[in-house]
């Protein structure tokens, strides 16, 4: 399986730290958020990733060198103007148009968790999904709606009710997803590929949940969330 990793945000939330570097060059106990993404994805077994940039975008490109790409096969796509999740897989998809086609993993660089995307891969291939999101019951000001089958079928605004019927869940920045998706995103420029699910899923397509409920997942959009997430690095050996 192969994995996309975004990193080309400008971390606006992590401000100082990110006036002069970019968000995935950002430490927790002397490790980059990039490094720490990519050996942990490696462990699962993945080789092969492709990293899109913007922000600072050289010194993402010079780090992957001077690491030797940790030894992994890692490429770069380079977004002169920011495209949102959506529009930097869609210019990236000749990475996962390459054969052998097969489902591949797109993952937050500002998401530190104890997901299996093994787990998730298997999930996703046992239930044929065009896509499958780690989600959770959490609090969130952006839920996603799912039918009693784990199915897409909303989005809960802030201030809704909750939805007869539908489990409204916390999406955690991490996605499995199969190629077929590619060919039909019509969505142009930037865009967010949250929006293309929701499109896909009310023409019948299947967009799944995969319930990480349990797991340890943390956002590291603020400063306060580095430092905690520190402990938790050697507490959980992530």
């Amino acid at each position: 399986m192969k994995a996309m990793v975004l990193a080309a945000g400008l971390g606006t939330r992590l401000r100082p730290l990110t006036d002069s570097k970019p968000k995935a060059l950002v430490e927790i106990g002397g490790r980059t958020l990039l490094e720490i993404t990519l050996t942990r994805l490696a462990s699962f077994g993945i080789r092969e990733f492709l990293v899109n940039v913007h922000h600072f975008a050289d010194q993402v490109t010079a780090y992957l060198a001077s690491r030797g790409g940790f030894g992994l096969r890692v490429e770069v796509s380079r977004e002169e103007q920011l495209l949102d999740t959506g529009g930097g897989l869609k210019k990236a998809a000749w990475f996962f148009l390459e054969p052998p086609e097969e489902p591949f993993l797109l993952h937050n660089v500002d998401v530190l968790s104890s997901i299996d995307p093994a787990r998730m891969a298997e999930s996703h291939r046992s239930s044929r999904a065009l896509a499958t999101l780690a989600v959770e019951e959490r609090e969130s000001s952006r839920q996603l709606l799912f039918d009693p089958d784990g199915r897409l079928c909303g989005r809960r605004q802030a201030g809704q009710p909750p939805s007869p019927g539908a489990a409204a869940l916390a999406f955690s920045g991490i996605h499995v997803i199969s190629p077929r998706l590619l060919g039909l995103m019509s969505e142009t420029g930037a865009f967010s590929i949250i929006d293309t699910y929701l499109r896909l899923a009310r023409a019948g397509e299947q967009i799944r949940a995969f319930r990480s409920d349990g797991c340890y997942w943390r956002d590291l959009g603020r400063a306060r969330d580095l430092q905690e997430a520190e402990a938790d690095l050697a507490r959980l050996a992530l």
